[in-house]
């Protein structure tokens, strides 16, 4: 049985993001032209009342007006158990800081499996609010975005500022 997908699209600092629920939750969040954007068919419904989209566009924009915005959107990304691991564990690493590939692995249990991880970072359905962008290679190296490397850099320097606003506020 296919249930419809509620959707609307946001305009952001870093381009225009296709935003998806269940009605539940949020499921997907694409930058557009991003690697594995979804084919939206006849299930998909334009749903820009549905309360998750109103709260995933507001916590968007808090993001990106450089507050610590809290996620307190519902989150289900549709993937496999070990996608649905990794995820989690994405969606665990701080705000302003990075983890690499084989960090990630390791916290899923699968210390060797640092390209499955990888893999599973860029299968990604819901960038910024599983903060795959956090993800980075050895030694800190840019790699792999399905955004776009372009828009990696800039969602850590945004974080990076973020994380210098807050150490002067609480140092004042």
């Amino acid at each position: 049985m296919n249930i419809p997908i509620y959707f609307d699209r946001v305009a952001t600092p870093l381009g225009t993001m296709l935003l998806a629920t269940d009605g539940d939750a949020l499921i997907g969040a694409w930058f557009d032209g991003q690697r594995y954007f979804p084919s939206i068919d006849a299930w998909w419904q334009q749903g820009n009342d549905a309360p998750v989209l109103r709260r995933a566009k507001a916590m968007l924009a808090a993001y990106f007006d450089r507050g610590r915005a809290h996620c307190d959107v519902a989150l289900a990304p549709r993937g496999t158990p070990f996608q649905r691991a990794v995820w989690n564990h994405i969606h665990a690493v701080p705000y302003g800081e990075t983890i690499a590939y084989r960090d990630l692995a390791a916290r899923v249990g699968q210390p060797a499996a640092a390209r499955a991880a990888g893999a599973a970072t860029g299968r990604n359905p819901l960038s910024i609010f599983i903060p795959c962008h956090r993800i980075v290679g050895a030694a800190g190296a840019l790699t792999g975005y399905a955004g776009g490397l372009d828009r990696k850099r800039a969602l850590l320097a945004l974080e990076q500022r973020g994380v210098i606003a807050d150490a002067v506020r609480h140092a004042a």
